[in-house]
């Protein structure tokens, strides 16, 4: 499989792109996680992993987003982008998120590109705004992946989107990039209505016939305004597309990501672990992308190091976030989240101000943690690179005292006959301090 994908890769993707990768995220962002280790046993926390949402705007409508992107464009202006790279890089930096809405509606994206050519950046993004002209600026510049969201098939994607014929125009922006030569993923948010479409070697096949390089499953999480909790998956489809993962590491050419599970195939979340934060487009500090609650703002004027390491809204995050699980504290715990919101008098970082009612109206349900529905990674890359790059970072040390009576729960939610909607979990009680 490893020796396939090497070959398909150094095959189909510019060399230039290959390089910047290479080093720019491979050498660089395995020292940034050494750097943050050492961090950690200093007591100080700043993510090797920084991910910025740029604007709010975009062209689609999809069920479940929670970005404002109906109300007046917010964007981050290039200098204060480029203010807060530079002081990430200073600080041993060297991978960004790029995110919107839809990155390439800001006007300055390939400019910050450029601007950064010592550092490696993944853009998400619905692949329609990129054109040919745009994806050979993008293999010039050899420091950015496309990361082309495809949410299910013709009639799915254009239920998911909030539009017509979303699937083709993603397809051609998705070609545009392949032809370039660049080093192309594929992300799917799974839920209900696309499993069975997506979660397939068949899909897999596909995109390796079209040269895709990687692909990106990640589950749909039921939040913002217009949150559709029909979506969300059961327990046990949670564990299949875990399975689903595994399996096709050991057995396909492609590349398979996941941010949610360590090597021994316990969950994770990134947040919890201090590996990444987020930033929104409006320049707001926030624990990660669906909690849209801050205290600090990279326009504050420390720099966006001193003042993620010392937030203590980030801390608490962090901290009472990982004693109540393993998984997403938004889903499993959203009466923790106001909680810690009101506690640090955050302010709601949306334009439609309705944060925490959203939050108020969210009731438990299981997440990526499913103690004793554990499958470890099969593949030693895997394994290995997980386990000394992408581990908890002993972030859950007080947490494993109820993985028992919740795996208990847990068989009791598989066993019994499928739910008519999403299983919901009893919250568990986590200190205050």
């Amino acid at each position: 499989m490893l020796p396939t994908l090497v070959y398909r890769t150094l095959r189909t993707a510019d060399f230039g792109c290959v390089r910047k990768f290479a080093w720019n995220f491979g050498v660089k962002g395995l020292l940034s996680v050494e750097r943050f280790k050492r961090r950690i046993r200093r007591g100080e926390y700043f993510p090797p992993f920084l991910y910025l949402s740029i604007l709010n705007s975009c062209n689609l409508r999809c069920q479940g987003c929670w970005v404002d992107v109906e109300a007046e464009r917010t964007e981050i202006d290039l200098a204060t982008l480029n203010r807060t790279i530079e002081d990430a890089k200073a600080h041993g930096n060297a991978f960004f998120g790029i995110l919107g809405g839809e990155p390439f509606m800001h006007p300055e994206l390939l400019d910050l590109l450029a601007a950064h050519p010592d550092c490696y950046f993944q853009i998400f993004t619905n692949g329609q705004f990129i054109t040919e002209k745009i994806a050979e600026r993008l293999r010039q510049l050899g420091n950015a992946t496309p990361l082309v969201s495809i949410e299910g098939r013709e009639i799915t994607s254009d239920e998911r989107r909030g539009n017509k014929d979303v699937l083709n125009r993603t397809l051609r922006g998705l070609g545009h990039c392949l032809d370039a030569g660049l080093l192309t993923g594929v992300a799917t948010s799974v839920c209900r209505t696309n499993i069975d479409e997506l979660l397939t070697r068949g899909w897999l096949e596909e995109l390796i016939r079209r040269g895709v390089h990687y692909v990106w499953y990640h589950t749909y999480r039921p939040v913002g305004p217009k949150m559709n909790p029909g979506l969300a998956l059961r327990p046990d489809q949670l564990v299949a597309v875990r399975k689903f993962v595994v399996q096709m590491r050991s057995e396909m050419p492609i590349a398979i990501i996941d941010a949610y599970y360590d090597h021994r195939g316990q969950a994770v979340c990134p947040m919890s672990t201090g590996i990444s934060h987020h930033v929104g487009p409006a320049g707001d500090i926030e624990p990660c992308p669906i909690i849209q609650f801050a205290v600090e703002n990279i326009r504050d004027g420390r720099g966006v190091y001193a003042t993620m390491r010392d937030s203590a809204f980030l801390k608490d995050f962090r901290e009472l976030s990982a004693q109540a699980t393993r998984g997403c504290v938004v889903l499993e715990r959203p009466d923790l989240v106001k909680e810690l919101a009101l506690r640090h008098g955050a302010r709601d970082t949306t334009r439609r101000g309705t944060a925490m009612a959203e939050i108020e109206a969210m009731a438990p349900r299981f997440s990526q943690w499913l103690p004793g529905e554990e499958v470890p990674e099969r593949h030693w890359m895997y394994r290995l690179s997980k386990k000394y790059w992408f581990s908890d970072f002993g972030a859950y040390r007080r947490t494993e005292h109820d993985a028992e009576g919740r795996a208990r729960q847990l068989r009791g939610q598989l066993e019994s006959p499928v739910p008519a909607s999403p299983a919901r979990p009893t919250p568990a009680t986590v200190p205050t301090p």
